[in-house]
């Protein structure tokens, strides 16, 4: 009896604080990568970093990485927060609570495209930069990735940054 107790509190401890949340917390520790490696990202949140790198992230908030080489036709693409699979799970075991944590905090959420892999342009060379999978395979163009998030992403980053108005920069 007392083992069902302890765990009965167990459970109600864990899917009051959110699954995801105990699991992922709010950040994500982000992978940017270049081909060829040594380019300069700078993301919207200020953090930046050269290639090969790691960068903390928040789970839930949309960004834009700017991305530059000598050499390279500069670019950005739109990184996409998306709603994961740890809120349904919450939802499944009766955490409601949790469910409400994870989704306020973000913690549910992934970063879409993760881990970010570009392909540069060469500078002048009229191809542009193309968006890789982690086997290094092209995925597709990252004028087309950003072309496809763009709308949503503009109602947390705005029209400038996400390329709708102005001169955002080249993709």
């Amino acid at each position: 009896m007392r083992f069902f107790k302890a765990l009965s509190v167990t459970m109600i401890a864990f899917c009051a604080t959110g699954c995801a949340t105990v699991i992922n917390g709010p950040n994500i520790k982000y992978e940017a990568n270049t081909t060829p490696k040594g380019a300069n990202v700078v993301f919207t949140n200020g953090g930046t970093c050269t290639t090969p790198c790691k960068i903390s992230l928040r789970r839930k908030e949309d960004t834009r990485a700017d991305i530059t080489l000598v050499g390279y036709d500069p670019t950005y693409i739109l990184i996409q927060s998306k709603l994961g699979g740890a809120s349904f799970g919450n939802i499944l075991l009766g955490g409601g609570v949790g469910a409400i944590v994870d989704g306020a905090n973000g913690a549910s959420n992934r970063l879409s495209p993760s881990p970010l892999i570009v392909q540069l342009a060469p500078a002048g060379s009229g191809k542009g930069a193309q968006l890789l999978d982690k086997k290094g395979s092209v995925v597709m163009s990252v004028k087309a990735h950003n072309d496809s998030v763009r709308t949503d992403v503009t109602k947390t980053i705005g029209a400038k940054l996400s390329g709708l108005e102005g001169n955002a920069g080249l993709e």
